[in-house]
């Protein structure tokens, strides 16, 4: 995976039933050969699905290494802290509903994306921002008057 010309897959990307997980993949793929580029694995967001998980980062470094994407989900779900699928989809649900947590986060967070696509209040998740910047489409998600 050659991240100085492709984009990884979106974060909204299933695997295992856990969403960002292919993206993660490709991100640690590229770091072990050298071309990553501008990409950082681990990202904080690679942390979160990690430390659900109750996988450190060089455990999941070493699987990628040696396994290809259906090998890796089995040992995803294997290694994986056992939850409910119900706890899962409502910790991707959350993941990709995350935006930034503090002022400064969403100085820069909104910074980009108005550099991205002016005009696009509404993506307020890391998730929407990365699809965007990665020439995904996100549709638009208008807020809802209520009584409306």
């Amino acid at each position: 995976m050659d991240l100085r010309s492709n984009y990884p897959r979106s974060p909204r990307e299933k695997l295992a039933g856990y969403v960002h997980l292919p993206r993660m993949i490709d991100k640690c793929r590229a770091v072990l050969v050298g071309t990553q580029g501008e990409y950082i694995y681990p990202c904080p967001m690679d942390q979160r699905l990690l430390d659900f998980a109750g996988i450190s980062p060089e455990q999941f470094t070493e699987a990628v290494r040696r396994m290809d994407d259906a090998a890796l989900a089995e040992w995803f779900i294997k290694t994986a802290q056992p939850y409910s699928a119900a706890a899962i989809d409502q910790w991707n649900d959350a993941f990709l509903k995350r935006g930034p947590d503090t002022d400064e986060k969403w100085a820069y967070f909104k910074q980009q994306r108005d550099v991205i696509t002016p005009g696009r209040t509404d993506i307020t998740s890391w998730a929407d921002l990365l699809d965007l910047e990665e020439k995904r489409p996100v549709p638009s998600r208008k807020a809802t008057v209520a009584g409306g």
